[in-house]
């Protein structure tokens, strides 16, 4: 076999393949054999006749046919081995030349990964914002929890903002009721903003028994933007108490000894929220600045097929949701071209940064593991509610496992760039990523990943079968 490239842009190739006649050989009698198999001849068994008469019943211009159509993907995948070339795209095949026991030449253009000249990682540098965790964001949620805590007393009183009150509502629309708007003993907070527009400001001040009307535009239902005439009877006042911010309500409530040792565990928790978010901030920002510093030719096949899935994601979610990509636009304020060029950036983004990714871990050498590719199916099955059997056999059957594998060595190559990068904090200092390297390489944060809910340790094999290590 001879092959030739030739080089249409950075991106796309022409190779030119010529095969001698006789490499066609094992394809050829497998073709003589399939064909024989599907026609029946008077004397002869199934599959078992002779080349020279299905040359004369069939003719030997269909088992050509098959032979060259079974050989060419054979062919093709030898020639861009022996070409070192890496394809993104299928190939456009086009057969030039076919002479019966003389040779077949065929050409095949292919969109392929472009050269990409790569900075040195350790010349990237980012900064992200500090942690900071102060008093007022520790009240803010200690507040949070003792309002989960707290009792509704009645009061003999008129209605305050933040009250709760039970109501009667009904509402109707040039006298006819409104379907679904009418209530009896309703609970409502006052001042919540979560019901009717105009119903807060005939609450407060009001007492039970006392009977209001109010006008409102009504933003969903049959009488869609009409206005509507509310009656509302106040049927009882009830203040919130909340708990006293003490030791006794601290290990009554939450099982902390103290209510230090409650705002302790606040702020502990609050430090490691912030510190996932400055290693999320320094993921995204490390691969933006190396981005930046890469010029990269895309395949347009490959940009193409993003855009197309992003289009038919954004689709499914909008019909899950029942809505559709219309009622999307008129929401958002935007024209269907807006919408468009915005998928079609967020595709050259996106593919810009599988390549660059690509490239790097091809020059760092990184590989997957079965541990690896393990732990990431054990968090996603997790995610996804269902086992990691199950997940393992629905990505292979699917054909997604290989591009899991891509999804967790591009993980790998950037955590090896953001090892060699400098990421500081606003206030000046170095950020200690070695808490996040699990999460940025693998894209979560459990530490009994590779165990099931009954401590049974799972593994995965190349074949995307789950196994449990003790039975292995």
């Amino acid at each position: 076999m001879q092959s030739a490239v030739e080089t249409l842009s950075p991106t796309r190739v022409r190779l030119t393949v010529t095969v001698p006649f006789d490499e066609l050989k094992p394809e050829l009698d497998a073709a003589y054999k399939k064909v024989g198999g599907q026609v029946r001849i008077q004397g002869f068994r199934p599959g078992k006749v002779p080349p020279r008469i299905l040359d004369q019943r069939v003719g030997r211009g269909v088992v050509l046919d098959e032979a060259v159509n079974s050989a060419i993907p054979r062919l093709y995948g030898e020639a861009v081995q022996a070409e070192d070339l890496s394809p993104v795209s299928p190939p456009e095949v086009e057969v030039t030349e076919f002479a019966d026991n003389d040779k077949l030449a065929f050409t095949a253009e292919v969109d392929i990964r472009p050269e990409i000249t790569l900075p040195s990682y350790d010349s990237l540098e980012v900064t992200v914002d500090e942690v900071a965790v102060d008093d007022a964001k520790i009240d803010e949620q200690v507040e949070a929890l003792r309002e989960r805590f707290a009792k509704l007393t009645p009061v003999e009183r008129a209605a305050q903002s933040d009250d709760y009150v039970t109501i009667d509502l009904a509402a109707t629309v040039d006298g006819e009721e409104v379907p679904g708007g009418t209530a009896a003993g309703l609970s409502y907070q006052v001042g919540s903003g979560d019901l009717l527009d105009g119903i807060d400001e005939v609450l407060v001040g009001a007492s039970a028994g006392d009977a209001k009307t109010f006008q409102t535009t009504l933003v969903a239902g049959e009488f869609e933007g009409k206005a509507a005439d509310v009656a509302v009877t106040v049927r009882a006042v009830q203040e919130r108490e909340l708990p006293a911010a003490d030791d006794a309500w601290a290990s009554e409530s939450t099982g902390f000894e103290t209510f230090e040792a409650l705002r302790a565990d606040v702020r502990s928790r609050l430090d490691r929220v912030q510190r996932l978010e400055q290693g999320v901030a320094a993921r995204d920002k490390v691969l933006q600045t190396l981005l930046e510093q890469v010029d990269v030719p895309l395949p347009e096949s490959v940009v193409t097929a993003e855009v197309d899935w992003r289009r038919a994601a954004a689709d499914d979610q909008l019909t899950r949701a029942g809505g559709d990509m219309a009622a999307y636009l008129e929401t958002e304020g935007k024209t269907a071209e807006e919408f468009e060029a915005e998928l079609l950036e967020g595709a050259r983004d996106a593919v810009k940064a599988q390549l660059v990714l690509d490239a790097i871990a091809d020059k760092e050498e990184l590989g997957v593991s079965e541990a690896e590719l393990t732990d990431q199916v054990v968090r996603r099955a997790s995610r996804a509610g269902v086992s990691p059997d199950q997940y393992a056999q629905n990505i292979v059957q699917s054909g997604q496992l290989q591009g899991l594998v891509q999804e967790v060595r591009r993980g790998k190559a950037l955590a090896t760039v953001m090892e060699a990068a400098t990421i500081k904090d606003s206030a000046g200092g170095v950020v200690d990523l070695d808490a996040l390297r699990d999460d940025m390489s693998s894209g979560s944060g459990s530490d009994d990943v590779e165990f099931d809910d009954e401590g049974r340790r799972y593994h995965l094999h190349e074949d995307g079968q789950v196994h449990y290590l003790d039975e292995d």
